[in-house]
């Protein structure tokens, strides 16, 4: 787990330190009727060698597990677009061109949604690992292959159900899916990671490297996998949004350079 943590914390740092771009062409989502529900399944003191003084050194930084404040669970179904243009991701293959769009009234920042969706899919442990495939951002106008897209909850329930998949749990629209062409993260999952991972104490910042690699995964024709066995990694395509299965939380496709599955589902 250890291992898995460090190689997100570059991206954490990236992310962080990411400047916002301006938004551009605006789309809107109409209401659709709602798919049929399916079942988802401080400090610490240290003694001194001498009676006196007590030293006492800070403890590590506790990571980010969720974003704290209010997070609208409906919005008006537009979106604005990072117009940036990213470097292109990988060193071999065929080259996907992907855009990025934030919901207005979000809270979220077109610019620094797109550096972290750059950050997963540059890796390393990414899809361009397997030096079939390159990926590259352009902007809201380009010709482009898919488009990620960061929408509230209800905007995101009536996206997927559009494009056939029910992203409900408990009749409240609450995973994220891949809809043709389009990869669709839910905002509430965006900004609150799930409570098994919180309960671990794992980072955010994986939580949310893990849902962009699982949705590009499926947008690149990858299905859902199992967990191999307990205390493994678990695959990038399982479905650990709802469960790990015992597996350990892991956002890449790709560990020590070769690619990582588990049994299919």
């Amino acid at each position: 787990m250890a291992v898995l943590v460090a190689a997100v914390g570059a991206a954490v740092a990236m992310v962080a330190g990411g400047a916002g771009m301006g938004s551009g062409v605006a789309e809107e989502v109409a209401p659709v009727a709602s798919a049929s529900a399916v079942t988802p399944p401080s400090l610490t003191p240290v003694e001194s060698p001498t009676p006196s003084p007590v030293d006492v050194s800070p403890s590590p930084e506790a990571p980010v597990l969720q974003e704290p404040g209010s997070i609208p669970s409906r919005g008006p179904g537009r979106f604005g677009y990072d117009d940036g243009t990213g470097p292109v991701l990988g060193t071999a293959g065929g080259v996907r061109r992907y855009r990025v769009a934030v919901e207005s009234g979000s809270g979220v920042d077109a610019g620094e949604f797109a550096l972290a969706v750059r950050t997963a899919l540059a890796g390393p442990g990414s899809w361009v690992d397997s030096g079939r495939l390159r990926l590259r951002q352009v902007g809201g106008t380009a010709r482009h292959d898919f488009t990620v897209y960061l929408a509230t909850a209800g905007t995101a329930g009536r996206m997927c159900a559009a494009g056939g998949v029910d992203i409900r749990v408990g009749g409240r629209p609450y995973t994220s899916c891949r809809a043709p062409g389009k990869v669709i993260i839910n905002l509430d999952r965006w900004r609150l990671s799930v409570p098994h991972f919180v309960e671990a104490d794992v980072p955010l910042s994986l939580y949310r490297t893990y849902v962009i690699n699982h949705e590009v995964g499926h947008e690149l024709g990858n299905r859902h996998e199992r967990c191999p066995g307990r205390g493994e990694p678990a695959p990038v395509m399982m479905q650990q949004t709802l469960f790990l299965k015992g597996c350990v939380a892991n956002p890449w496709p790709y560990l020590d350079g070769r690619r990582y599955a588990g049994p299919p589902l």
